[in-house]
C-alpha cells in the first residue's frame, strides 16, 4: 500500500508542476491540418486552352475558386498584391476585402478568332460569395495577350494553395483554395 501512495504522490506532483499540461503552440501548428503559405505560387508555361467559366464553393476549412478551361491548364500566377490591376491598362480593380489575390491564368478568355469563350454576366461579381467565410468578392481583371486575370478579395491575408485538375472531358480546372484561418 505504501508503494501505491508513493506512486500516486509522484503522479500528482508531476501534474502539479505542469509536466503533463499542454505546451505552447509551435510554429508548425496549422488550421484544419493545412500547411499552406501565403507566398506566390506560379507555373510559367503558356496554355493553348481558353477560360470558359469561374465558379466558387465553400468548404469546412477553406473557400474555393475554380477556373474552368476547355483544354489543359498549363500556367498560372497567384499572389497577394496591394491592389489588383487590370490586364492591359493597369487600372486598379476595386475589390471588397482586406487583402487581395491577383489570379492570372496563362490562357485567354477568347478563342483563336478572338470570339469570347467566357462571358460573365457582371465583371464585378463573377460569383456570388455573400456569406462565405473568407471570400469577399471575385471580379474580372480582364483578358489581354493570352492571359486572363481575376481579382479575389479576401477577409485577410490567409494561406492558400493552387493546383490543377484534369477533366471533365478534354477540359481542365485551376483551383485556388484560401483557408479560413492560419
Amino acid at each position: 500500500m505504501k508503494k501505491f501512495h508513493t506512486w500516486l504522490t509522484v503522479i500528482l506532483m508531476t501534474v502539479g508542476m505542469g509536466f503533463l499540461a499542454p505546451g505552447p503552440a509551435s510554429a508548425t501548428t496549422s488550421y484544419c491540418g493545412l500547411v499552406w503559405g501565403s507566398l506566390e505560387k506560379s507555373n510559367h508555361d503558356m496554355s493553348t486552352a481558353s477560360v470558359t467559366n469561374v465558379r466558387t464553393g465553400q468548404h469546412y476549412c477553406f473557400d474555393r475558386m475554380v477556373v474552368d478551361l476547355n483544354g489543359p491548364v498549363e500556367g498560372y500566377t497567384v499572389r497577394y498584391v496591394p491592389a489588383v490591376a487590370q490586364d492591359g491598362s493597369g487600372f486598379e480593380v476595386p475589390l471588397r476585402g482586406s487583402a487581395f489575390l491577383q489570379v492570372t491564368v496563362n490562357a485567354p478568355s477568347y478563342g483563336t478568332n478572338y470570339e469570347p469563350t467566357y462571358r460573365p454576366v457582371t465583371k464585378e461579381e463573377l460569383s456570388n460569395v455573400s456569406g462565405y467565410q473568407t471570400f469577399r468578392q471575385v471580379a474580372s481583371a480582364g483578358s489581354f495577350e493570352g492571359y486572363t486575370s481575376i481579382g479575389l478579395g479576401v477577409r485577410a491575408r490567409l494561406p492558400f494553395r493552387v493546383f490543377t485538375l484534369d477533366g471533365p472531358g478534354s477540359g481542365s480546372r485551376m483551383v485556388v483554395d484560401v483557408a479560413h484561418f492560419w
